[in-house]
């Protein structure tokens, strides 16, 4: 046998480089015997160094050829150089592309991987539930607030202004509180024939003061004083009929309001008074049963059975709600009363207290099927003065409120005739002159009303 050959490493079969069943490399050929313990740097009885894993995607090497280069990560990507391997960078992932590419996340869905190999939460570009929730409140104030600006002009612009308290000569003297005069006027317009005949108010032109009231808001209590249509007072000079003046004269105050309308009206209530007017309201038949339906009716306590066939009510005694047109009916009807017009009026103050309460309550302002009907309806017909606004409107209605509750009183012209014979025949009404003058200097000076039964 020849002994170089069976010296040979893997030696066998005769073969010069033995059979490949040997340690030889992969792909055959001989293996590398390993060095000497005296020879290895890391000492003796140290394990021999190991190759580097070879990184999977590429295929095997001829014998005799080391490992595959180790391309580590571009700038930027996997570990810091020295420490190894970035994570992710292990057997089966996807070598660093040229150029500073970075790598594909596993499964190919093309995004960059973050720190630590992980692609960046989903949840960390959403905001946070409380930022959310501030950003929902917000909108919804920003929203509030636009609907409640809107609300307040739409409200306004409803609101039929005419210059009825104007300056003239003689003119009284601002006083303290506020002092409103409030005319109910038998105007039709905007009723149809068949709503005429229904409500029975005729057929008649033009317009006349149904009631008139003067209300006193100021620190010593609300006062609602009213005023009987038929007083007999002095009546200023005005202009008449295409320009022509018409001199003062003394008549029923309900002519003023027929002649001037609501600018003779205002000027002889001041002028016999003494007491200056801040600002005026009216409304007319249509205005008044709209604002009672829209409330979904005023709920009264009747005292009695009334039954008028001229205003076409039909009561029976006890606590009801009165629709739009049986209120109008029982601020009208006066037959069944011994004293008539007075009797009327406090029937008129009554309603009006509980309209004020009911149209100023929460159940109404709050509720969108109440208030914009209560808006379109009752201010669309609504007249007052130039300065009046829905600021003024408010404080009006909270005093008749608080005048019903009990917290103000409810008044009328001192009398000193009921009954009183004109030069000309007719019935009309007479004042006390100095238990009213008591009475006017009140709401002058804004004192306490003085009891003038």
């Amino acid at each position: 046998m020849n002994t170089w050959q069976e010296g040979r490493p893997g030696g066998g079969g005769g073969a010069p480089y033995g059979d490949g069943n040997g340690p030889q490399g992969q792909g055959g050929g001989a293996a590398e015997p390993p060095l000497p313990a005296s020879l290895n740097p890391r000492g003796p009885g140290a394990a021999a160094p190991q190759r580097p894993a070879q990184q999977s995607g590429y295929g095997q090497q001829p014998a005799g050829y080391g490992p595959p280069p180790s391309y580590g990560p571009p700038s930027g990507y996997g570990a810091p150089s020295g420490q190894g391997p970035a994570q992710g960078q292990g057997q089966g992932a996807e070598p660093p592309r040229p150029g500073g590419v970075p790598p594909q996340r596993p499964g190919g869905s093309g995004g960059p991987i973050g720190p630590g190999g992980a692609a960046p939460s989903a949840a960390r570009s959403r905001w946070p539930r409380r930022r959310k929730i501030k950003v929902t409140v917000f909108a919804l104030v920003i929203a509030l607030m636009v609907t409640t600006v809107g609300t307040w002009f739409w409200a306004d612009s409803k609101l039929n202004h005419e210059n009825v308290l104007a300056d003239y000569p003689g003119r009284p003297a601002a006083g303290k509180g506020t002092n409103w005069l409030i005319v109910g006027s038998d105007s039709r317009d905007g009723l149809s024939d068949s709503q005429e005949n229904d409500l029975h108010t005729g057929h008649a032109g033009g317009k006349r003061s149904d009631s008139m009231m003067i209300l006193h808001v100021g620190d010593n209590g609300n006062t609602l004083m009213s005023i009987p249509r038929d007083s007999w007072v002095p009546i200023p000079e005005h202009p008449g009929d295409k320009g022509k003046t018409v001199k003062a004269s003394t008549s029923k105050i309900n002519a003023a309001f027929a002649a001037g309308g609501g600018k003779l009206l205002a000027q002889t209530v001041e002028t016999n008074t003494g007491i200056r007017i801040d600002h005026y309201a009216e409304i007319g038949f249509a205005g008044f049963v709209g604002i009672v339906d829209s409330v979904g009716g005023v709920e009264m306590n009747i005292e009695q059975d009334v039954k008028d066939k001229d205003s076409g009510l039909d009561l029976k005694a006890g606590e009801q709600t009165l629709t739009g047109t049986q209120a109008l009916a029982f601020v009208r009807q006066r037959h069944q009363m011994a004293d008539q017009d007075l009797g009327r009026m406090r029937n008129q103050q009554k309603f009006l207290g509980a309209l004020a309460k009911q149209a100023a309550s929460p159940a109404t302002l709050l509720n969108p099927f109440t208030f914009y009907p209560l808006v379109s309806s009752g201010l669309g017909t609504l007249i007052v003065d130039e300065d009046a606004g829905l600021t003024d409107l408010g404080s009006l209605f909270l005093a008749m409120k608080d005048v019903n509750g009990g917290g103000g009183k409810s008044i009328t012209v001192p009398i000193a005739n009921p009954d009183f014979r004109t030069p000309t025949g007719e019935s009309a009404v007479k004042w006390d002159s100095a238990k009213a003058k008591q009475v006017f200097d009140a709401f002058k000076n804004d004192t306490a009303v003085p009891d003038t039964k």
